[in-house]
């Protein structure tokens, strides 16, 4: 009965050893051994010696360890951290994350404090010190972001370190703090043959309608409650009466954008390097074309595989068209067509809608299609 009782007692002090160990690392500094060794040679001469200053000593040696330990716990007991990341990651492209410290501890500064990220179990350090952070004060601190990699991402948490008061010793705490955020792929800058063509995609359907835009619709004769901010004015000087600019509707030409994402089996196992840096390559190139049409102002459909993202404009489109290349991957598929999605390509450019086909490797179920389609530029991977 006593070694049951006794059980209880045991697994609550485990469970706090557990806690301790997983939240708290403490570590000696380099000056920090070779203190504790003068320390253990002090010691060892007092008993032999029996010298009362030795032992003296030897207290107050003592007495800095346990104060380090101490002091550097209450330094580290009351802190917050919260994250901020941008709301927009891209890969490959700098970004500015920031660090947001909090001493919640009303009477005592906190001292000596160093930020790390926590990513898969390893500390990432951001060069975040902070030396001084006073009673119930707050301190946001920036550092450079650059994430290489499309899709999901997660830190885990935040490491805080410090060697308060003395030197001695390293405590570490470390706080959960999950951040999940989403990278969208890399955008570059087209190639000078594919952007010049970019220009002239959508002049060959039908006459766009007036609206709101910025493009160059028609001029005419001003009529009575015409806005006067829309009169050309140089136009009017040379024909000596007031001429109007009508803008042209941004919303009437469109583009579909289409990815292939079925790779043709090569063998047993799955998709080569050399077909996954192709895929890459080709969803990098399907971003780059999204960007430099969205900024030209126009709708924009994307067909991701059998997955599709309607025509649509705005930045919150933009967003959508960038998240679905994000989360995409490459994939075997041995049907003997392609997905319905791309098939219907061919009604869109029937329709007047100029289409763009991404193949990141060469796929005979894509010719029937890329047939039916306008070539548009000879660029790795094969864009038609």
């Amino acid at each position: 009965m006593r070694a049951l009782d006794l059980m209880p007692p045991l697994a609550r002090l485990a469970d706090i050893l557990r806690w301790l160990y997983r939240y708290r690392t403490i570590r000696l500094t380099s000056d920090g051994t070779r203190f504790l060794l003068l320390t253990f040679g002090i010691g060892l001469a007092a008993i032999n010696t029996g010298n009362n200053l030795l032992y003296l000593l030897l207290a107050m040696m003592l007495s800095l360890i346990v104060i380090s330990g101490v002091l550097s716990e209450q330094t580290l007991k009351h802190l917050t951290v919260a994250r901020r990341l941008p709301s927009e990651l891209y890969a490959n492209r700098p970004a500015t994350a920031a660090f947001v410290i909090t001493n919640r501890n009303p009477r005592f500064p906190a001292f000596s404090l160093h930020v790390h990220d926590m990513v898969a179990d390893l500390a990432v350090d951001r060069g975040v010190r902070l030396l001084h952070l006073g009673p119930g004060a707050t301190s946001r601190h920036p550092y450079p972001l650059l994430l290489t990699r499309r899709g999901r991402h997660r830190f885990e948490g935040v490491k805080v370190i410090t060697r308060f008061p003395f030197g001695l010793i390293s405590k570490a705490a470390a706080l959960p703090l999950t951040s999940d955020v989403l990278v969208y792929p890399e955008i570059r800058p087209l190639p000078g043959e594919i952007a010049r063509e970019l220009t002239a995609i959508g002049r060959e359907q039908p006459m766009p309608r007036r609206g709101h835009g910025s493009a160059l619709y028609n001029l005419r004769d001003y009529h009575s409650g015409d806005d006067s901010r829309a009169i050309h004015w140089k136009t009017s000087a040379r024909q000596s009466r007031l001429i109007v600019r009508e803008a042209e509707a941004e919303d009437q030409r469109s583009v579909t954008i289409a990815l292939a994402t079925a790779a043709p089996r090569v063998g047993a196992g799955g998709l080569s390097p050399s077909q996954l840096q192709a895929f890459e390559e080709a969803v990098i190139m399907a971003a780059s074309l999204i960007d430099a049409l969205y900024r030209r102002n126009y709708r924009l459909r994307l067909i991701v595989g059998a997955r599709e993202v309607p025509a649509g404009a705005g930045r919150e489109h933009y967003g959508r068209l960038l998240r679905a290349l994000a989360l995409c991957g490459p994939e075997t598929d041995d049907a003997p067509t392609a997905p319905a999605t791309l098939r219907s390509m061919s009604a869109d450019t029937q329709a007047g809608i100029f289409t763009i086909l991404i193949a990141p490797w060469p796929d005979r179920r894509l010719g029937a299609i890329a047939a039916k389609l306008k070539p548009f530029a000879a660029a790795p991977p094969a864009v038609l």
